[in-house]
């Protein structure tokens, strides 16, 4: 690097010596100290000169094409300290690769490798929004992406390898196009490769959706969001490494086509590493490899060989029996050997038995075809399902085979409980979660519980990937999910009890999966040529025991449903399978699948119906967001207090609110509280809850419905005559009113009296009319049994909606001859007079869990739009009007007067009418039915009218207010 010429200032130079720095006694800039240069004349600039041992910056690339994506392998120019470093580019997206050994010899006796994958925020130009704005502990993603990384490049490494590695993956920049993960294992193999460590590789990993039955190479994130598969697939030059497969019900024969043509693209990979490696990689270094002696293995098979395989030949050994009689023969061997005092083989007995026992198993299941508990290769475990073990929850199930048990929990809550994700890519939130744990206790031991764990993430999301295929569309059953997989006892395969647990439990919980998702997990026992290093015989088991994926070399989990494969996780431990095999695989564990299938089904086969009053409850209700911005309150105040008060869960979204209520009563309670903060559709008939504001001396104010007042006149505060009114209520005292109709401004009229029984001397003489109440309720999800039959065929919504378990019992709502009303209070009246639009009714759609068949449905009104209901049924009726106009006598009522309702009231419909109060400017009309209107005196017409004379009006428009301007109809 040139260094910096010091040039003294040509000004400076000829300033007189007091106005110096230095003769005020401050030093110079000279070694960095500040102060003007004592040079009198400037310094010749030094030539730039390379020093002996300096490195200059070399930058290697290799560039490929792969699904036409340009790829692009580069070296030297970052992180050049790190034993292998590697960035790798694809569009413009890129990531850093970083390897490293420890120095030193190996004190440990297994590979201490460690996987760090890191998507930092900067990648995609967002500050973290976090308090401390930055990167916390990693997250979920980060894990499984690390993972992925992990399982296929462990088993390269060379056999007694136990020096400590460090693989650190970091995203450096983001398009959002491409997923950074299979991009970071790529460079993870270069990065081996240019590494001294000792490592079988290179590796290639390649990522494969489809669409329309097209395989895509490559897909971008947008392309996989239409995919109905996404495979990733890593392999050597002949040999499958990893397989991890999202998918919809994927045929094996479709699956199988998939993974023949990932593996040539996957290929492609190994020759750019190879290249670059041979321009820029490092001498493999000779590390000490901790192998084991040979006489050490003689002499421990000598001794425990016999002993073991008398164990594994009684299949009535249990799990721990079994455990504690080769434990047994340990202590005998370390005895004998002891004995001896033969210290070598001393520290390696461990390891020593578990080679014999491995070679004892493995020989018995391919020389005869037995396995350590008697069963067939093929035969799957005992299976026992019980779903609805915890009937307080949403769902429950308890799922068994064999020794290894899960308890399986569905939660449900609003949509705004659903996952945060600050992923470079992929959707911002999560709506089903499955939560795995393996708590030392299922397995009988002690150990520390708590915090995210690679393994317990990544059973956790290979459940998830499963289930996820089979339930319901999001703008079907927009509820979040959270399945908590509980292992209660573990002997093989408990991520695959998850899968079946917790298809049974979402089932239970009244969720509409459109089918059963199963698991069963394939084990490999081979026999390898060690000359050539092919497989010479090889035998595949179903569903394996835990000490069979110990001693066998593949754990291959399949999950899926009777018609197609969700999900598919393939872990190995030696070097590579052939591909053959593992397709092989997939028609065994098709197999095994139908079989519990079968015993999943006949324990549930639909999901529930049965309701409890003390089950959750869920609903969902529409509203306009200016009203959701109400029932927030300043920061949300007014949403937590009613949340406190409660006991419930309120979560607001664009135009939607949804509630969550531990059992009816406290949903019952959150939708009065919310009623009364927001207001609902007030119609004729219907009874509501208030509170008296004011008194007067006609009667008393009462407000109710979102700070709507509506007018309790003296005359409907009982059915006895009242002087005073402070005798029967009084001001902050809370009553039951029902709505008995609205004067022609658009006053609200309510009643006491008419919630209150008639005395026995009235009762007698008068024929009781009962208004019927068009009061509806929020739809909520209750039991199908609780559903009459009439009900079910008058509901619109049963014909779209299964039946789900959460509907709370429906309120019958008979029809009313009288109009529905429209509280608003008084800003709200005179801003719509002001205003040019009219306010519309919205409606509210409250769904059961599960998108299940609502036993009742609610009509939620809010202003919302620019129109009113009755502006709108105007509009709708016009076009009717000119139909019926054809025939003269279709609207005329003259010789059947029935009475006029809201809806039945159109333009030129003709009525007679009553005069009901007479003014300056016109009429007040009573049409009947409860029905007002107005009728505008005319020029040069007759104004002399007296109260209930009758009249033949014809309406010819509606007021702002929605009333029925009428005009006079001469039908002579």
């Amino acid at each position: 690097m040139a260094s910096v010429a010091h040039r003294a200032n040509p000004l400076v130079h000829h300033l007189p010596h007091f106005l110096t720095w230095r003769s005020l006694r401050f030093r110079t800039i000279c070694s960095g100290r500040m102060g003007f240069s004592s040079h009198s004349q400037p310094e010749p600039e030094p030539e730039t000169r390379t020093f002996p041992g300096t490195k200059l910056l070399e930058t290697f690339t290799e560039q490929f094409e792969i699904g036409s994506r340009l790829i692009t392998l580069e070296t030297g120019k970052i992180a050049r300290f790190a034993n292998g470093a590697v960035v790798l580019g694809m569009d413009e997206t890129r990531v850093l690769s970083t390897v490293c050994s420890a120095k030193g010899d190996a004190v440990k006796d297994f590979l201490p490798l460690t996987v760090d994958y890191q998507e930092k925020q900067f990648a995609q130009g967002i500050i973290p929004n976090t308090f401390m704005r930055r990167e916390g502990a990693p997250k979920e993603r980060e894990l499984l992406c690390g993972r992925l990384i992990d399982r296929p490049i462990r088993p390269l490494f060379p056999a007694g390898f136990f020096h400590e590695v460090q693989v650190m993956a970091s995203v450096l920049s983001s398009d959002g196009k491409q997923d950074p993960d299979v991009m970071a294992a790529n460079a993870t193999s270069a990065a081996l490769m240019l590494s001294d460590i000792p490592w079988a590789g290179p590796i290639g990993m390649i990522r494969i959706g489809r669409i329309e039955g097209k395989f895509i190479v490559n897909p971008t994130m947008d392309e996989l969001s239409l995919s109905d598969l996404n495979l990733v697939y890593a392999c050597t030059r002949d040999k499958t490494l990893m397989i991890d497969v999202q998918a919809r019900e994927i045929s094996e024969k479709d699956l199988e086509a998939g993974m023949r043509l990932a593996h040539p693209e996957a290929v492609k990979y190994l020759e750019p590493q190879i290249r670059l490696a041979a321009k820029a990689g490092k001498h493999k270094k000779e590390y000490k490899l901790s192998l084991m002696l040979e006489r050490t293995l003689e002499k421990v098979a000598q001794l425990a060989e016999a002993p073991i395989e008398e164990v594994f030949t009684d299949p009535k050994y249990g799990k721990f029996e079994r455990g504690e009689a080769l434990e047994n023969i340990a202590q005998d061997v370390r005895k004998a050997l002891e004995g001896e005092c033969d210290e070598e083989s001393l520290r390696l007995l461990p390891k020593a038995v578990d080679t014999v026992r491995k070679k004892v198993v493995r020989r018995r299941i391919i020389a005869e075809g037995s396995r350590l508990d008697g069963r067939r290769l093929d035969e799957v475990r005992p299976v026992y399902c019980e779903s609805g073990n915890l009937p307080m929850l949403h769902g429950s199930s308890l799922f068994s085979r064999g020794d290894t048990q899960v308890l399986c929990t569905v939660t449900l809550g609003a949509p705004g409980d659903a996952q945060r994700l600050e992923s470079v890519v992929g959707p911002p939130s999560k709506r089903f979660m499955l939560h795995y744990s393996f708590p030392p206790f299922c397995i009988n031991e002690v150990g520390k519980h708590g915090g995210l764990n690679r393994r317990e993430v990544g059973h956790g999301t290979l459940a998830e990937k499963a289930l996820l295929a089979v339930l319901p569309p999001e703008d079907d059953f927009p509820y979040t999910v959270r399945i908590n997989s509980e292992v209660m006892a573990s002997d093989g395969s408990t991520s695959m009890a998850s899968v079946c647990g917790g298809s049974m439990a979402l089932m239970d919980a009244g969720i509409p999966l459109r089918k059963h998702v199963a698991g069963v997990s394939v084990g490999l026992v081979s026999e390898v040529d060690q000359s050539t290093g092919t497989i010479k015989e090889y035998r595949i088991l179903t569903d394996i025991l835990g000490l069979e994926d110990h001693l066998g070399d593949m754990d291959f989990k399949i999950v899926g449903t009777q018609d197609g494969i969700t999900a598919i996780q393939l872990d190995i431990k030696p070097a590579g399978i052939p591909l053959d095999i593992v397709c092989e695989s997939l028609e065994a564990a098709r197999k095994g699948r139908i079989q519990i299938l079968d015993h999943m089904e006949r324990e549930i086969s639909a999901p529930r119906t049965q309701d409890d009053r003390n089950s959750p409850r869920l609903a969902t209700l529409k509203y306009s967001n200016d009203a959701l911005r109400h029932l927030l309150g300043p920061l949300g105040a007014l949403k937590r207090k009613i949340e406190d008060e409660t006991g419930t869960r309120i979560s607001v979204s664009d135009g939607t609110l949804t509630i969550v209520a531990k059992n009816q009563s406290a949903m019952d309670k959150v939708l009065e509280k919310v009623d009364f903060v927001l207001g609902r559709e007030i119609e004729i008939g219907g009874i509501y809850k208030g509170t008296v504001a004011s008194i007067k001396e006609y009667g008393a104010f009462v407000e109710f419905n979102g700070g709507q007042q509506g007018l309790l006149h003296i005359s409907e505060l009982s059915h006895e005559p009242v002087s005073r009114i402070s005798d029967v209520v009084s001001v902050g005292q809370q009553l039951s009113l029902m709505c008995i109709g609205q004067d022609v401004r658009g006053n609200i009229k309510l009643s006491l009296k008419a919630t209150l029984p008639r005395p026995q001397s009235q009762t007698k003489n008068l024929a009781v009319e009962s208004v019927p109440s068009m009061k509806q309720a929020p739809s909520v999800w209750a039991a199908a049994g609780d559903v009459s039959s009439g009900e079910e065929k008058h509901s619109p919504l049963s014909k779209e909606l299964p039946v789900s378990k959460y509907e709370v019992n429906a309120m019958k709502s008979s029809t009313s001859s009288r109009p529905p009303v429209l509280v608003r209070s008084a800003e709200e009246c005179d801003e719509e007079e002001r205003s040019t639009g009219f306010v519309q009714n919205s409606k509210t759609t409250s769904e059961p869990i599960g998108g299940l068949k609502p036993e009742r449905k609610t009509v939620q009104t809010t202003p919302k739009t620019s129109k009113s209901f009755l502006q709108k049924e105007r509009d709708k009726d016009e076009k009717e009007h000119n139909i019926a106009s054809q025939n003269h006598s279709s609207n005329d009522l003259s010789n059947k007067e029935d009475p006029v309702t809201a809806k039945s009231l159109k333009l030129g419909t003709k009525v007679t009418a009553k005069v009901y109060q007479v003014r300056t400017g016109g009429l007040v009309l009573d049409l009947g039915g409860g029905l007002r209107g107005m009728y505008r005196f005319e020029a040069n017409a007759k104004k002399d009218f007296d109260v209930n004379d009758e009249l033949r009006v014809e309406c010819v428009s509606f007021s702002s207010k929605g009333i029925p301007v009428m005009s006079l109809v001469d039908d002579e």
